[in-house]
C-alpha cells in the first residue's frame, strides 16, 4: 500500500508533439492532471524529467503549468535511473515508494520503472496515466512492468490508498478533483 509519507510521484517525459501522438491523449492528459492535483493536495514530492528536451521539446503546457514551482530534470537515457540527477534527487527525498506517469509506456516508463524496482524500490505505475503511440506498445510496456515486479494501479485508486479514509479537507479535495 502507498504511504503518503513514504511515496513521491514521477512524471515521465510528456513533451512536445511525442505527448499529442499518444494513444488516448486527452484522457491520459486529464489524468495526469488529477494525479499531480491530488499529489499537490497530499503535499507530496514530486520529480518530473524530460527526455532529451531539445529534440522532443519542453514538457506540454497542461502538465508543465502545474509544476511550476519544480524543475525538470533532462536526461537522454530512457530509464531514468540512469541520469545522476534525477537519482541524487530521488535519494534526496528519503521515500522508497514512487507512483509512476508519463510516456512512452513501453519504453521510458518501462525501463525507469523496471530500474526504480532493480534499485530497490517499491514501485506503482498509473496504467490510465501512462500511454504510447498505440496500444499494443501500452499493453506491452505495461506486461513488462508487471513482469519486472512493478504493481499496475489507477489515479483514483492511488489517491484513495494514500488518503485511507473518507474525511477531512484532503479528502473533499480529492473528491473535488476526481469528479
Amino acid at each position: 500500500m502507498l504511504k503518503i509519507e513514504n511515496t513521491a510521484l514521477l512524471i515521465v517525459d510528456i513533451q512536445g508533439n511525442l505527448a499529442h501522438l499518444m494513444q488516448g491523449k486527452e484522457l491520459l492528459f486529464k489524468n495526469v492532471q488529477k494525479l499531480i492535483k491530488g499529489i499537490q493536495v497530499l503535499e507530496m514530492p514530486i520529480l518530473w524529467v524530460e527526455q532529451n528536451p531539445r529534440g522532443l521539446g519542453p514538457t506540454i503546457p497542461e502538465i508543465a503549468d502545474l509544476l511550476s514551482d519544480i524543475r525538470p530534470i533532462s536526461k537522454m537515457s530512457f530509464s531514468s535511473c540512469r541520469n545522476d540527477r534525477f537519482l541524487q534527487a530521488l535519494n534526496a527525498l528519503n521515500r522508497k515508494q514512487v507512483l509512476v506517469a508519463g510516456i512512452e509506456a513501453h519504453v521510458c516508463v518501462y525501463q525507469t520503472a523496471a530500474g526504480l524496482v532493480g534499485l530497490g524500490y517499491e514501485v506503482q505505475v498509473a496504467t490510465d496515466a501512462v500511454s504510447s503511440r498505440n496500444l499494443e506498445n501500452k499493453e506491452i510496456g505495461l506486461q513488462r512492468m508487471k513482469d519486472s515486479g512493478v504493481s499496475l494501479t489507477s489515479v483514483e485508486t492511488a489517491l484513495f490508498e494514500l488518503i485511507k479514509v473518507a474525511e477531512g479537507e484532503q479528502f473533499k479535495e480529492i473528491i473535488k478533483i476526481v469528479k
